[in-house]
């Protein structure tokens, strides 16, 4: 079955062309994603597929299946901002959700048994039980908690958590998601991973998180020059298939290169009064010049930045400890730096990676033990929170602004302008307004300048969020060739097992544990603990039952009255139920006049009294037994 089919769609913003003439087809249980250097349009892409921009061009046409659930999974997610977690995450025409959102309700208001029964009385109706447990599941795994808290008190990363909870708690058949793993700790990635490998499920996606693309998705479609080129397989394959068409590339502009040359000469030969053939060979010829000067661009950013000059004593953490009031962060942590070395930090959403990387820099106190910095040691601190500009600032203002030049290896330096161009940004963009750069465009700028500062100890938290896999590549080959220490916190863990020798893991109350190797070493080292963990667990539990006899059965404490009774309450409370459950049924039925719903409601009020009375009698009876 096909879910989406796109023809004919151009997308221009003044001058640039994002995409132009494009098509792309998403057929049932394909997991598709999207790849692109930053600025290409992606974003915009998915959301002309699911209608939020209108799609340009003379015969563009945008088809999405009627009758196949879409869900979309915004970068910036939008909620009213005075509902509470559990308002906004139920809020839904679902009939399944709006019976465990009744249900919840109920919960919060245990006095009003009325309220409560016919709660339970729908989830019982629907089959919700097990739907409002896999809810349960979701909210979990996502780390959406205290559902009483409103959404305008939340982060945007605990607003991305929500949105993704909610758009898997509706179950879309077809998901469009805009870059699900920011703002996932790893155990949430590698969960996701697994819920989005469903065969039920259909995928269009952006990411740039390799592994997800390894393991997920089976179609890969690339955006290059405004043009769409579809793989077929994982990540590796892509990688493969790409090579080869840029090798086809190259050998065709080779060509077209020697064919213009020829044309060229042709041309300067000829005399001004020509023919009508002679026209048309010089039409072809101006064809063909166009073709060759749309030479693919093969710039990519190159990071060569000389790093300064390290001391013998670079960095020592002693003791140190750092609370919240109860909450442990950090407790007892020692460690000294050595030359060159790589680390990277590793934990979940709030355990207190962020706050370590400030006591390291000493832009927080430490409740106890210090920090001590070497005298030749320049951190590069590059942030969450990113680049803080104001909107009138051009790309050239915001380096200039650091400094005119930096000092390159062999005695050499570079301008701010050539530096620009070193990461990506044309003469051209250079004179654009940092407001008008997209979310990769950004960071990859905010890079640049925490590299300006020419550091020899970098820390960066979270670099890889929003950079596409071009960036990616690129510093991971400066990080590796980096002569200074690096400290990295990132849920990209192709990133970190490129990068890092050996982890700090935040296992919680404050422990931190240095782990000799890289992310995929450690996951199956845990994994091993864990087993290990469960089997000394049964073990335990089994020596239990051993050594436990079982007890006598006592005697029933009932009275052979009582007994009869029992068995008589049963009966009765069967029997009400079955007339509850009729009384309900007649509710449903539309033809009812006000009067006749108010005396059905005393009636229900009436028997749901009597049912609660003798199930109390049941309960002290069966308590006695």
């Amino acid at each position: 079955m096909n879910y989406l089919n796109l023809e004919n769609v151009t997308k221009m913003y003044g001058e640039k062309v994002l995409f132009d003439n494009i098509a792309l087809q998403v057929n049932q249980g394909q997991k598709v994603a999207l790849v692109a250097k930053n600025g290409s349009g992606k974003t915009t892409l998915l959301r002309v597929i699911a209608g939020e921009e209108p799609a340009e061009g003379e015969a563009a046409s945008v088809y999405l299946h009627r009758d196949v659930r879409i869900g979309f999974l915004n970068q910036d997610p939008e909620f009213f901002e005075e509902h509470t977690i559990l308002e906004a995450v139920l809020d839904s025409d679902n009939a399944m959700i709006r019976a465990v959102r009744d249900y919840e309700y109920a919960m919060l208001f245990p006095n009003d048994t009325e309220a409560m029964h016919q709660a339970i009385a729908k989830m019982d109706d629907l089959k919700a039980w097990d739907f409002e447990a896999r809810i349960r599941e979701v909210l979990t795994k996502l780390e959406v908690s205290d559902l009483n808290q409103l959404v305008r008190n939340l982060s945007g990363g605990q607003k991305k958590r929500l949105a993704l909870a909610k758009l898997i708690i509706e179950e879309p058949e077809f998901l469009i998601l805009d870059e699900p793993t920011n703002h996932l700790d790893l155990d949430m990635i590698e969960w996701l991973e697994e819920y989005l490998q469903q065969p039920r499920i259909t995928l269009f996606m952006v990411t740039h998180d390799r592994y997800f693309l390894e393991r997920v998705c089976n179609i890969i479609v690339e955006l290059d020059q405004g043009q769409l080129y579809r793989y077929t397989g994982s990540y590796s394959d892509f990688l493969e298939k790409k090579t080869t068409r840029h090798e086809v590339e190259a050998a065709e502009l080779d060509k077209a290169k020697k064919l213009l040359k020829r044309e060229l000469n042709w041309v300067r030969r000829m005399p001004k009064a020509r023919g009508t053939k002679a026209k048309s060979r010089v039409s072809a010829f101006e064809d063909l010049k166009e073709e060759v000067e749309q030479v693919r661009s093969n710039d990519e950013m190159r990071i060569d930045i000389k790093g300064q000059r390290m001391g013998k004593k670079i960095l020592e953490a002693h003791n140190i400890g750092k609370s919240y009031g109860e909450k442990v962060l950090v407790e007892g942590f020692s460690y000294k730096f050595r030359k060159g070395e790589r680390v990277g930090i590793v934990g979940p959403n709030g355990a207190g990676k962020t706050t370590f990387l400030k006591l390291l820099t000493k832009e927080l106190r430490t409740d106890t033990g210090k920090v001590v910095l070497g005298g030749n040691t320049v951190f590069g601190y590059y942030t969450q929170d990113g680049i803080q500009l104001a909107s009138d600032r051009r790309v050239i203002d915001v380096v200039q602004d650091i400094a005119e030049f930096i000092p390159l290896e062999k005695g050499q330096k570079l301008t701010a302008p050539q530096l620009l161009e070193r990461f990506l940004f044309n003469r051209k963009q250079q004179q654009v307004y940092v407001s008008q750069l997209s979310g990769g465009e950004r960071r990859r700028l905010y890079l640049l300048t925490v590299l300006m500062e020419n550091p020899n100890f970098l820390i960066l938290d979270e670099p890889t969020n929003d950079l596409d896999i071009i960036t990616l590549n690129v510093l991971e080959d400066f990080l590796l060739d980096f002569p200074g220490c690096i400290i990295i916190v990132s849920h990209d863990r192709y990133f970190m097992d490129k990068i890092v020798e050996h982890l700090f893991v935040f296992e919680g109350q404050g422990h931190i544990r240095d782990f000799p190797g890289n992310y995929t070493e450690y996951r199956e080292v845990r994994l091993q603990e864990d087993r290990e963990r469960r089997r000394q667990e049964r073990e335990v539990e089994e020596q239990k039952q051993k050594t436990v006899k079982p007890a006598k059965a006592a005697p029933s404490a009932l009275s052979q009255e009582e007994r009869k009774e029992l068995k008589r309450l049963e009966k009765k409370i069967l029997k009400l139920e079955e007339e509850k459950a009729a009384l309900t049924e007649q509710f449903n039925d539309s033809s009812l006049g006000p009067e006749e719903i108010t005396e059905l409601s005393k009636k229900l009020a009436a028997l749901n009294e009597a049912l609660e009375e003798q199930e109390l009698r049941w309960m002290e009876l069966a308590e006695q037994a």
